[in-house]
């Protein structure tokens, strides 16, 4: 008899968002005159850059001929667009990746999920807690976690990020073999400095550990001492995976193009992961397509690099009229200045659940809870900044008008 893969089973109700699009879908059924504003799941609301379109619209055009049609393409990428990865993302913060060492994906959150394929299930995972769910979850399906008790993982290590230590985690005091960083950090919004960051290396370098770090929002750091890159501090080619998403820097949600970054330098017990990487890529994955990859290049060039500043600018606007308008109404806050999250504390004590359902209900605001991210993130919410301003002004206006 065929079995199935019972970690599966051990997996706590459904996806945090699909659980917050179902009370929100829900709401509107049973009260369809409501307006809802949704401020939850990190989706996009301004369109793609003209330069992108324009080059998508010359490749489809290109597709349309003889001498143009591009089929099966590379698994790792078209050289085009790898190379403007290595030279304007790396080479020119002073960190030397190839593009070889590039590869093009669907998606920072296939690859956050994708890359456990090369490791072993016995390896113990750390996660910050609070954390994005894909990390915490694709590694419960491994087998990797453990059971699911009490609200925790058996197996996983939870590095607490709270309030007493500036939502910053502090380094395991048991060996973990991989360890998830995302910064900018979803879901809390903050950001680790160079110095802050270089400890994480060392422990890694030392541990013979990996760490695998989440990049998809440094298009949003403002702050001049907050690495763009874990490669940006020296050693971090031994011991780092970087994955970079274009669906926040310049829209592509809806499109689907980002890239992971594994170094020839990485090794484990004198095994090189770059070509453990690419072997499982060209088994599992057929590559994105040419149409989307020239338009993810023209996001390089510099009409296209203008354009993108601007969309960032106007979601970092809405970020800080969240923050402000948040704070004005008497709310504790954190985020929203080299992030799109703002993270909320609910007021008088509620549960994270409890609060999301008074803003869906009195003020038809659909937050995030932050409970869902983890233990730590009880008592908690978050709103993203990627709705349009007239939204976001109308929902803080909301807000601000509820009996907090």
């Amino acid at each position: 008899m065929a079995k199935i893969n019972d970690n599966f089973l051990k997996l706590p109700g459904s996806y945090l968002f699909s659980a917050v699009a179902e009370k929100s879908a829900a709401f509107s059924a049973a009260h369809p005159d409501k307006e809802l504003i949704k401020m939850s799941i990190g989706d996009v609301t301004l369109p793609l850059a003209p330069s992108v379109t324009k080059a998508m619209r010359a490749a489809v055009d290109e597709m349309g001929t003889a001498a143009g049609f591009h089929g099966y393409g590379p698994e790792q990428g078209y050289d085009f667009l790898r190379e403007k990865i290595a030279e304007k993302d790396y080479i020119a913060r002073g960190a030397n990746i190839s593009p070889d060492e590039i590869f093009v994906s669907d998606g920072a959150k296939s690859d956050c999920g994708n890359i456990g394929d090369i490791f072993s299930t016995d390896n113990t995972v750390a996660v910050c807690d609070p954390v994005y769910p894909v990390y915490v979850d694709t590694n419960a399906m491994a087998g990797r976690a453990g059971d699911f008790i009490g609200g925790k993982w058996s197996k996983l290590i939870y590095m607490p990020c709270v309030e007493e230590n500036g939502f910053l985690p502090e380094l395991p005091k048991e060996r973990a073999d991989i360890i998830y960083l995302c910064f900018p950090n979803n879901p809390i919004g903050v950001a680790m400095t160079k110095e802050q960051l270089k400890p994480w290396v060392d422990y890694a370098r030392e541990n013979n550990s990996v760490i695998l770090y989440d990049s998809a929002y440094e298009a949003f750091i403002t702050d001049e001492n907050v690495p763009h890159s874990i490669y940006e501090l020296d050693g971090a080619k031994e011991v780092a995976i970087e994955f970079r998403s274009f669906s926040k820097t310049a829209g592509f949600t809806g499109t689907r193009c980002a890239y992971t970054v594994v170094p020839h330098e990485l090794k484990l017990g004198g095994t090189e992961l770059n070509p453990l990487w690419n072997r499982r890529q060209c088994t599992k994955f057929n590559g994105v397509p040419y149409i989307v990859q020239r338009g993810a290049e023209a996001v390089y060039s510099d009409e296209g690099r203008r354009e993108t500043r601007e969309a960032i600018k106007y979601y970092l606007e809405n970020a800080k009229i969240i923050r402000e308008a948040l704070t004005a109404a008497g709310f504790t806050v954190y985020g929203g200045v080299n992030a799109p999250y703002i993270w909320a504390k609910t007021p008088n004590g509620e549960t994270s659940w409890d609060f999301f359902d008074r803003l869906l209900n009195d003020a038809n605001v659909v937050t995030t809870p932050g409970s869902g991210f983890g233990p730590s993130g009880e008592g908690y919410v978050r709103f993203t900044s990627f709705n349009t301003r007239e939204n976001t002004i109308k929902a803080m206006e909301k807000i601000k008008n509820m009996n907090l």
